[in-house]
């Protein structure tokens, strides 16, 4: 059995057709919830019983914070938190594609799908890196695609 490196899951987010790398991420989680409804009536001889209900997903993400590229000193990061959170909350407020994990090889897996980010946060330390954490809550399907 091989054990996935946790460095192969990455969060690539953009317009369909492009898509940038998260920058600097450190941490990822995607989280897939499926709701249940109560049915219990009084035939169910005091026990709960449910069936299936909506579906839901998030993506939690956290890393280090940057607004230049190491490359360019001087040059701005173009897919850093910043961009992320100006972009789809302070400027607009718009959804955005999502790509959880690695598409590279053959037989990888990744999951996709249409977030908005619904909590941005910024921490920094004395003589500690500076971090970011975004919350991104999936709107409609995640799809479960394999590289081929």
């Amino acid at each position: 059995m091989a054990i996935l490196n946790g460095t192969e899951l990455k969060i690539y987010s953009g317009t369909s057709g492009q898509t940038n790398l998260v920058a600097f991420a450190q941490n990822c989680t995607v989280t897939i919830n499926n709701t249940t409804r109560e049915i219990s009536n009084k035939q169910s001889n005091g026990y709960k019983e449910v069936l299936e209900s909506l579906r839901d997903w998030s993506i939690d993400v956290d890393g280090a914070y940057a607004w230049t590229d190491a490359a360019s000193p001087n040059a701005p990061l173009t897919n850093g938190a910043d961009d992320l959170i100006q972009t789809n909350i302070l400027a607009n407020r718009l959804q955005f594609d999502v790509i959880f994990g690695d598409n590279q090889a053959t037989g990888d897996v990744s999951y996709k799908g249409k977030v908005y980010i619904t909590s941005a946060s910024m921490t920094g330390g004395t003589e500690d890196t500076a971090t970011y954490s975004l919350t991104l809550e999936g709107t409609g399907a995640l799809t479960q695609t394999v590289a081929t």
